[in-house]
């Protein structure tokens, strides 16, 4: 889905904007959204031990739902997370020449509706990313910041010619709180909101289907617990194996079980060797009496 997102955003671009412009050029969201990403992979990674990295009141409201954090946390970090973002938006005003223009809102021929569930699903994806990667303790948790950030690269390549690019209301709100705020405002905190409701669902239902028994060692690094063989190789009979190849074990086999019908008793090899001694005793005498 955020394939096919991205590329749709691609070519919606060359719909809405008149070829051979400079809007038309998708470089320029390319760079946004690396941006984005590249700058929450390095927050995340300053403060993923400090705080947990939380940057985004969506994502926060489903670790309060897990009872990943308390309540009374939950609200200093929305409150945090708001303020954060209104000081944001006016460092950057001060700084940067200009109007500021970072608000989000539905691009031409996005209705609200879209608008609404594109926010909804980017977060989603998002949230999904923060609970499998840092909530989920596993070998890859030390690296989750470069997942979660990548994440947010490729969902702001599908928002941000469509919606703006939100996928959180932190990132909205104190824009619009320096700037003004749009009609469609609404919009960046209810689809942000549903985004992190449906991660949770999809996630409580993962933990409850105990999703590791589905594909389990998927984190081991034990050697053994690869694949012993080829396919192809395993229905060979000349293919060497791990103890001197199949074929070699084969007639060692056989040999062995030669060896052991001969000790069990076997009439006919019994009789075969009577016959060879008796003619051995022959040839004895005979070299004895010339």
């Amino acid at each position: 889905m955020l394939s096919l997102g991205t590329a749709q955003s691609s070519a919606y671009l060359n719909t809405i904007y008149k070829p051979g412009s400079d809007a038309s050029n998708t470089s320029d969201f390319l760079y946004v959204s690396a941006g984005f990403g590249f700058a929450l992979l390095v927050a995340a990674w300053l403060f993923f031990r400090v705080t947990g990295a939380l940057f985004n009141p969506n994502i926060a409201t489903a670790l309060v739902i897990l009872g990943v954090i308390k309540p009374f946390r939950y609200i200093l970090f929305v409150i945090a997370q708001l303020v954060g973002g209104i000081c944001a938006a006016a460092i950057v005003q001060g700084l940067m020449p200009g109007e500021l223009n970072v608000n989000t809102v539905p691009s031409p021929g996005i209705n609200r509706a879209q608008a609404l569930f594109i926010e909804m699903f980017v977060t989603s994806f998002l949230t999904l990313a923060v609970l499998m990667l840092a909530v989920e303790k596993h070998r890859s948790t030390p690296f989750a910041p470069v997942g979660v950030g990548m994440t947010l690269f490729i969902c702001e390549l599908w928002s941000i010619p469509l919606t703006g690019g939100s996928v959180n209301t932190a990132r909205s709100f104190g824009p619009a709180v320096v700037t003004n705020f749009h009609n469609t405002h609404w919009i960046y905190w209810l689809g942000p909101t549903l985004g992190a409701l449906l991660a949770t669902a999809v996630y409580i239902f993962a933990k409850r289907s105990k999703y590791w028994t589905l594909t389990p060692d998927q984190d081991s690094v034990d050697h053994r617990k690869s694949p012993n063989d080829l396919p192809l190789a395993a229905r060979s009979p000349t293919r060497a194996d791990g103890n001197g190849g199949q074929l070699g074990q084969s007639s060692t086999s056989r040999g062995g079980r030669a060896s052991d019908a001969t000790a069990a008793g076997d009439p006919l090899s019994q009789a075969e060797k009577g016959r060879g001694q008796a003619t051995g005793s022959g040839l004895a005498s005979g070299v004895e009496h010339a």
